[in-house]
């Protein structure tokens, strides 16, 4: 005699599954599906028939941002001589007009709002070659690149040592000009660089190495360079050209050093 098995039951082989178990996915399965769905259709809403990732390729990026920041800055020095240029055709003569006007062009040069020429000294900063693998133990990877302080102190020493004019990289620099290294990329006034870092700056060649020498951080970078090969080259330039500085010149923030 057989006895008739359960409602609620299935047969016991390994692969059955009882089934309330059943009738759980049997609800599951369609919320699942439905919340997939609404997750298809937000991703089609935002990308607009796009692709999402197309705008994730990061160094593209940084180079059309600095392709972009080139091309606006050559558009801002020449909209500012054409307004120079009108500014001195229409504005009225006197005498006052002319002494203010000679001694804003007595200050130009100091202030980088003019193209200079004359004999410089190039500074030229490079990371390590050396493998991470084949360091000393007493090393790390951030001693084989340039620093935002090995950048200044450059910047420091050759202003110290009188220079008149200063360029770093392609641009035309001041005394505020802020010099700002994320990892091993330099920023500057927008545009992002990385090595090797070069600082060109006009004026006394041989006080400015004579001030490089002196300088204790460079000593310490001096040190860098023989323990793990940073790059560090000084060239003299005896006829160099810089162009106008293009940058603000106002000093809008400042904080006191303690």
């Amino acid at each position: 005699m057989q006895t008739a098995a359960p409602d609620d039951a299935v047969p016991t082989g390994r692969h059955a599954l009882p089934r309330r178990r059943w009738r759980v996915w049997t609800l599951l399965v369609p919320g699942v599906t439905a919340i997939a769905g609404l997750m298809f259709a937000m991703s089609f809403h935002a990308a607009q028939g796009s692709d999402l990732r197309a705008d994730r390729d990061l160094p593209q990026l940084i180079i059309e941002a600095n392709d972009h920041v080139a091309t606006t800055a050559a558009q801002i020095d020449d909209l500012q001589r054409e307004v120079d240029r009108l500014s001195s055709d229409a504005a009225p003569r006197d005498e006052r007009l002319e002494a203010l006007t000679q001694e804003a062009d007595a200050l130009a040069v100091e202030a980088g709002s003019t193209p200079v020429t004359g004999p410089a000294l190039a500074v030229t900063l490079t990371d390590s070659k050396v493998s991470l693998d084949s360091l000393p133990d007493e090393f790390t990877a951030d001693d084989v690149i340039v620093h935002q302080q090995d950048v200044q102190a450059v910047v420091n020493a050759l202003w110290a040592g009188g220079a008149e004019a200063m360029m770093i990289q392609d641009q035309r620099v001041i005394s505020t000009s802020a010099v700002r290294c994320v990892g091993n990329t330099l920023i500057l006034q927008g545009r992002v660089y990385s090595p090797p870092y070069v600082i060109t700056a006009m004026g006394d060649t041989t006080r400015m190495e004579q001030t490089l020498a002196a300088d204790p951080t460079i000593q310490i970078y001096q040190q860098y360079v023989v323990a793990v090969g940073l790059g560090w080259e000084v060239a003299v330039e005896p006829d160099a050209t810089f162009p106008a500085y293009s940058g603000a010149v106002d000093l809008s923030r400042a904080e006191v050093i303690r």
